[in-house]
């Protein structure tokens, strides 16, 4: 029973993406691992840009730097 947990930053993923994400998890886990789609779970996490870091920094400062270059 596999379970996939996929985090994004939140910034606007449609649900059409979420769609395909979901699809593509479970595909992959069913082609590689011959696992059953039918107990196989995919959860999509958005996380809040302030509450994201890299080198020390949110994901809304990098933003915030790069905007301003």
């Amino acid at each position: 029973m596999p379970y996939v947990l996929i985090q994004v930053t939140k910034e606007g993923l449609t649900v059409e993406q979420k769609k395909r994400l979901i699809q593509g998890a479970t595909d992959l886990l069913v082609t590689t691992l011959d696992k059953d789609p039918a107990t196989t779970f995919v959860v999509i996490q958005e996380v809040d840009t302030d509450n994201w870091g890299i080198a020390g920094s949110t994901v809304t400062e990098r933003r915030q730097r790069e905007a301003a270059k």
